[in-house]
């Protein structure tokens, strides 16, 4: 038998099916153990057959298998064909997110939990008649287990001595039992059984009894889609089958795993970037093994290895963290559908406001449209104030709070109640700048402004990461007037503490949350103090239920208004609508106060009155007339490399071909443009791009990624980005 194999090698040049022969009768999804030239690498059985065109002699033979079975589902082998194919990806990049790492390098290995326990009675008491008197490790070691029944290993050695401990094993007088630990530990927690209204039940009835299909739910902030997701899949579980439920931020995790664990208990598993290595490999053994069937995680858990998988859950659909903006490419979306389809199971797509290019498929009928209108128990919305932050410059306040939000905030500490303070910048100041001459500290990597963080007295880029020793004088002209500008999260949290020195105040943001755990943690405390203050970016933003936050404060809202993307207002309506169902999600009232300086912008009358099908409408009909997405398919083009001619050559080449394809197929372009990217540098890598938009026709994008083949050099990095979130 002859079987095609890839080669566990990141390399174009190898990015292909090899044939091997073997003896044994390997089913497709196994790993092997190949011979490539003159090296012995690991590698994937992705078809077989009877016969080859290649000459037999120069076939080589498989190894060994390293698994007893396949390794890649017969469902994500159809998915590793389609992402393939659809992106224009390399077999082993694909493959890599099916099989992660840690399954494949075998560096870790699970972790064995050794039980002692005492042989029958009579044994250890004829035994310990031959015991020295002077043995005391031996009599304690055994008087201990007598009265405790049982005991690790480990702590056994720990309090003896670990010879003694290895004597009794040896002599049969202590009997162990070992069993596979898992390192990632599901806290139990107490189910809080709820019943779910009319409008729930019609929801869980009508996509557990129909046909499988795309589901959009959109759902007001509080209204109940957790339950909605959570009765889904204990039908699921019902009828043999397992789910996966994905959510865009790693701070979500903690809650969303309390009240999954509370209703599924161990069967759930996670898989998210905060894991340690043995964390990942004991969940991914443990969903694969059929343990656990209901999966919870972030983008990459949609590759997770669920046997007979029964439903897709895609909580907050609208975040741009489905979209992967590092290699490989891909839109989370699309993958599910296509996964979905292959299981022939529903898809459910769920927000309080879903993207402008999933409602567009709902109203079209692509996908099915489900609404849950309102609050559970019919609990009002949270009110929105919009503070005209100009007006109040002009009548002398230049502080960061408008005297409303403080008003409304002192108001909430004396009711004993809890407050969210949105900024979506961290740091203490997002740029200094000399007074003098506009001097400007970058980033020596990145063609960016480096924030100024007050705790550590450093200048940080944020997107390399370099860090620089803060100046009290400018380097260009030797003056001392230095300015802040622009706040972050670091600045609000200290003149809070300023206005409120007794009131316990957090902050959650990417400073905040770089140990294990410290999502979890920041929620926890905030959660168990009364009155106390959550600050944070976006990642406080969706998804947290907190019944006793009555107050959510919006500092500078504009700041996702006028970025360079024509998501901008979509962008912002989503953010400010989330971060306001925040509040009033009990039976106590909600309140925002919402910070602008363009009060008048018409982004802010819909999110004041909660009108999505409005703001859908309005941005739905600019997009039809200006042909952006979803009415065509928006690509960037990013070349990237640390020669800066290179870059240049290799995006002049691109886009002189591109301009030839719209020549030759007109119909097909509404618009190409070749430009330095936004952000020139990262990462001491210069960055070019193109953007154009196309007709949604599979043949025009398949010529796009031809020419991508034609311009390569192997000193530049060229990413094409489908329908691409971030044009920066």
């Amino acid at each position: 038998m002859y079987y095609r194999c890839i080669v566990d090698v990141a390399n174009s040049n190898v990015d292909k099916l090899f044939d091997y022969s073997s003896d044994q009768d390997i089913e497709i999804g196994t790993r092997v153990l190949l011979p490539f030239g003159n090296r012995t690498i690991q590698g994937f059985v992705l078809d077989k057959k009877d016969s080859t065109d290649v000459d037999k002699t120069k076939i080589k033979s498989i190894i060994r298998t390293c698994d007893p079975y396949p390794i890649i589902l017969p469902d994500l082998m159809k998915l590793m064909h389609f992402m393939v194919e659809y992106y224009h990806l390399r077999y082993i990049d694909v493959i890599k997110l099916i099989v992660p790492n840690v399954i494949r390098s075998d560096k870790v290995k699970s972790q064995i939990s050794v039980e002692c326990t005492l042989n029958d009675d009579n044994i250890v008491q004829e035994y310990l008649k031959h015991v020295r008197k002077n043995a005391t490790n031996v009599f304690r070691t055994i008087s201990y287990l007598q009265q405790n029944g049982k005991e690790n290993i480990v702590n056994l050695n720990k309090m003896f001595s670990s010879s003694t401990i290895k004597k009794l094993i040896g002599d049969q007088i202590i009997i162990t039992t070992s069993s596979i630990k898992n390192r990632l530990v599901h806290q139990p927690a107490q189910e809080n059984k709820i019943q779910l209204n009319d409008t729930q039940k019609q929801i869980v009835d009508t996509i557990c009894n129909s046909a499988s299909k795309t589901y959009l739910l959109h759902g007001v902030t509080g209204s109940g889609k957790t339950e909605v997701y959570m009765n889904i899949i204990k039908q699921k579980l019902a009828d043999g089958k397992g789910a996966i439920m994905l959510v865009p931020e790693i701070s979500l995790t903690p809650q969303v795993v309390k009240n999954f664990t509370a209703k599924f208990g161990q069967n759930i598993a996670v898989l998210h970037s905060g894991l340690s290595l043995g964390e990942k490999y004991d969940e991914w053994k443990r969903i694969f093994n059929g343990e656990a069937r209901v999966v919870i995680g972030a983008r990459s858990a949609i590759f997770a290895p669920v046997h007979n998988l029964g439903c897709i859950i895609i909580d907050e659909e609208h975040d741009s963290s489905y979209f992967s903006e590092s290699n490989p490419r891909y839109h989370t979306h699309k993958v599910a559908e296509y996964r979905a389809k292959t299981c022939d199971c529903p898809l459910i797509l769920g927000s309080a406001t879903p993207s402008v290019e999933s409602y567009h498929n709902a109203m079209t009928g692509q996908y099915a449209l489900l609404e849950m209108p309102v609050r559970i128990n019919n609990l009002p919305m949270p009110t929105i104030e919009i503070v005209d932050m100009c007006k109040a410059f002009r009548n002398g306040n230049t502080s960061i709070f408008s005297q409303e939000f403080l008003g409304e905030l002192q108001n909430t500490i004396e009711h004993n109640e809890q407050c969210i303070v949105f900024i979506n910048r961290r740091g203490f100041a997002s740029f200094l700048m000399c007074r003098q001459c506009g001097y400007i500290p970058k980033c020596t990597e990145c063609d960016v402004s480096l924030v100024y963080h007050k705790r550590d007295n450093e200048l940080k880029c944020h997107y390399c990461g370099k860090r620089f020793h803060n100046i009290n004088v400018c380097p260009v002209c030797g003056s001392h007037e230095i300015k802040l500008g622009g706040v972050g999260t670091e600045r609000v949290v200290q003149e809070l503490k300023e206005h409120f020195p007794n009131v316990p105040i957090y902050r959650m943001d990417n400073d905040t949350t770089r140990t294990k755990n410290a999502h979890g943690k920041i929620l926890e405390e905030f959660g168990s103090h009364h009155p106390s203050i959550l600050v944070g970016t976006q990642m406080i933003a969706k998804g947290h239920d907190f019944p006793d936050v009555t107050l959510v404060g919006i500092l500078d809202a504009d700041l996702s208004l006028f970025f360079n993307d024509f998501r901008a207002t979509e962008k912002t309506y989503q953010l400010v609508t989330q971060v306001s169902g925040r509040a009033g999600r009990s039976k106590k009232s909600g309140k925002v106060i919402l910070q602008t300086f363009f009060p008048k912008n018409y982004v802010y009358r819909f999110v004041a009155n909660y009108d999505y099908k409005g703001f859908f409408q309005k941005e739905d009909n600019l997009r039809m007339v200006t042909n952006f997405p979803p009415y065509s398919n928006m690509i960037r083009i990013l070349i990237t490399s640390e020669d800066d001619d290179k870059a240049k050559l290799v995006s002049h080449n691109f886009f002189m071909k591109l301009k030839e394809l719209r020549q030759n197929r007109p119909k097909d372009f509404y618009f190409l443009e070749g430009m330095k990217s936004p952000i020139t540098k990262i990462q001491n890598k210069h960055r070019y791009q193109i953007v154009l938009r196309v007709v949604d026709n599979f043949e025009i994008i398949d010529k796009i990624y031809n020419i991508e083949k034609e311009v390569r050099d192997s000193k530049v990095s060229v990413f094409i980005e489908l329908n691409a979130q971030n044009l920066s």
